[in-house]
């Protein structure tokens, strides 16, 4: 009873303790949200944006200029039904999606770039990883921690219900269930970026239902040049290891 008493009273101090911290933020997210708070990994990571005012981009992030192809500059909008978002509706994912477990917010850089840092509340999950051939077993094991459920043999009668719209048919391809598959933000390292887009276009030709998709397409670029928080990764691992 004691112990209770005691933790509840430091949790208690702690919110006062970032109320006051939020209450002296000169840089706010929004002119009320000075910060959020992303489950990263086992860690809380406190999500704000850079205090110091006279603070600029250094490195890779500074670059106007990248040999198109492969660095072009990609369109607004990605595929039918993929909503592309901005970081205000990244913060919101973190707080709503990420934080009851309904969604998955992933890197889809290649592990060196991943290493370098990332977002907090991001897992890395490169684009190659999604465009390997469907029986997979790396690829398989993917889907299924994003919560699609591969199929056993489909009644031929069945199927074709599920393809004129019953059945959640159109959650439902001949080897995959993705009903309760999770809702998956994809970003990479900004409008110039090819990884993430080629990570959409697979999870579509997958099935993966495209109302489950959001595309942030400013990536590390837009959210660094925020002065948004990001993270180094204490050691290098994949959604798939995990």
């Amino acid at each position: 009873m004691k112990n209770s008493i005691l933790f509840s009273l430091l949790i208690c101090c702690l919110i006062i303790s970032m109320q006051s911290m939020a209450a002296n933020l000169e840089v706010k997210i929004t002119e009320d949200k000075p910060y959020t708070v992303v489950n990263h990994g086992e860690d809380l990571v406190k999500v704000q944006r850079i205090q110091d005012t006279d603070n600029t981009l250094s490195g890779t992030f500074t670059k106007t200029s990248r040999p198109c192809p492969p660095f072009c500059v990609n369109p607004l909008n990605m595929e039918n039904g993929v909503a592309t978002v901005a970081e205000l509706e990244v913060v919101k994912f973190m707080e709503t999606a990420i934080h009851s477990g309904n969604g998955v917010m992933i890197d889809a850089r290649t592990p060196g770039w991943y290493q370098k840092g990332t977002i907090p509340g991001s897992v890395n999950i490169p684009f190659t990883v999604f465009e390997k051939s469907a029986d997979d077993p790396e690829l398989v094991e993917v889907l299924e921690r994003l919560g699609a459920t591969q199929r056993d043999e489909v009644n031929v009668v069945m199927r074709s219900l599920e393809k004129v719209g019953l059945f959640s048919g159109d959650k439902k391809t001949d080897a995959w269930d993705f009903s309760e598959a999770r809702q998956l933000l994809l970003w990479c390292n900004g409008p110039w970026c090819g990884q993430s887009p080629r990570a959409i276009r697979a999870l579509i030709s997958l099935g993966y239902p495209a109302e489950k998709l959001y595309y942030y397409r400013g990536g590390m670029q837009m959210w660094q040049s925020l002065g948004l928080s990001t993270v180094v990764p204490s050691e290098l691992s994949t959604y798939a290891s995990k």
